[in-house]
């Protein structure tokens, strides 16, 4: 995989979507993770309060929204030995695993190892460097390559899957041993509903050590600010400082009003803990109507989806669903590993999921 860009996937959903909106009931789009409850009011405030801005904002973000960051690390998943200098705010999570290979002046040669099933992203960046991109979950596949970027995703986006502890710690022992860097994007980490999901910033996986890893994370869902465009990233100190000395020059800035947000955002625990159980209902109701309908369930640990096949082609899949209204996302849309899949977003409102559930029970 290198050299010319993908076509964007999504747009060859277009037909499917225009069949789905044909129905009697109107559409019911589970193909796109995008939040669609309320931004929480403590953020929207903290917003508001913050809107006299007529300064240029810092790259590094503010002091204080690096102290929030660290203090949420270490509350919600036990993450200790963050430097409040090792966080760098971003402007959502997407620009920097896009720019993430080119900004560490990866090129030709270099090898940037992605997930099988994937979030196409991280094949763009590493497309976008120039670079060789090799899809693959084990790295004893991976021979004698010049590896020098290893993406890991849990929970995963499109499978659900979250990685054990001892699996992550197994990446990190070999991708040191070769000197690569190893980058989790952790932006469904709030997210674990068979399984509890685990930092590659923990103790149990790096040994308390972030030398040659980050961890990448977004507010979008947690928080549903996907409209903020509000992420940050943290880990190895010397990785931070040379990423934040290129987005200087590139002018990579959070503004000084979405940083204000981000602070009440990560300050505040008990507006994602009613987002997780609405998540939680609507995950349950989805869960059922679709293995009413015959498929089946695979991984789906964590995250907003479900991994789901009837042991078909993806798009007879997508297109069945079609028929009844509820638009989905093929999972070859993913990689080859998923042809037979189809992802299945609960980001949808109760009435959404509600009206899905009863044509997809009615078969």
């Amino acid at each position: 995989m290198r050299g010319r860009l993908p076509d964007f996937p999504w747009d060859l959903l277009r037909p499917d979507k225009e069949r789905a909106a044909a129905h009697p009931g109107g559409l019911v789009d589970l193909s796109v993770g995008t939040p669609v409850d309320p931004t929480p009011e403590v953020v929207k405030r903290a917003l508001c309060e913050a809107s006299n801005a007529p300064g240029y904002p810092t790259t590094h973000g503010t002091s204080q929204l690096r102290q929030a960051v660290v203090d949420y690390l270490r509350r919600r998943f036990g993450v200790t030995g963050v430097a409040e200098d090792a966080v760098l705010p971003t402007i959502g999570s997407k620009e920097f695993v896009a720019w993430l290979p080119t900004t560490l002046g990866l090129g030709p040669g270099d090898v940037v190892v992605v997930p099988e099933t994937a979030y196409p992203t991280y094949a763009v960046g590493g497309l976008l460097a120039g670079c060789e991109v090799v899809p693959s979950d084990s790295t004893l596949a991976l021979g004698p390559r010049r590896v020098r970027l290893v993406w890991l995703n849990s929970p995963s986006n499109p499978t659900g899957r979250i990685l054990p502890p001892e699996h992550l710690a197994k990446v990190v022992a070999w991708a040191r041993e070769r000197r690569a860097l190893v980058v989790s994007d952790e932006c469904y980490l709030e997210f674990g509903w068979d399984a509890t999901p685990v930092s590659v910033l923990h103790p149990d996986v790096c040994g308390g050590d972030h030398e040659g890893i980050l961890a990448v994370h977004s507010l979008s869902k947690r928080s549903n600010l996907a409209g903020y465009r509000a992420g940050f990233v943290t880990g190895d100190p010397k990785v931070i400082e040379t990423l934040l000395e290129v987005r200087k020059h590139a002018g990579m800035m959070v503004p000084s009003p979405v940083q204000q947000a981000m602070i009440a955002a990560l300050r505040d625990d008990t507006h994602v803990d009613e987002q997780r159980a609405r998540y939680a209902e609507r995950r349950a109701v989805l869960r059922r109507a679709f293995e009413a309908a015959g498929f089946r369930i695979d991984h789906s640990e964590g995250s907003l989806y479900l991994w789901a096949t009837r042991d078909e082609p993806c798009w007879d899949s997508v297109r069945w669903c079609a028929d009844r209204g509820v638009l989905v996302t093929p999972g070859d849309f993913y990689g080859e590993a998923g042809a037979r899949h189809v992802r299945v977003a609960f980001t949808a409102t109760d009435e959404r999921v509600a009206a899905a559930a009863e044509r997809l029970e009615a078969g």
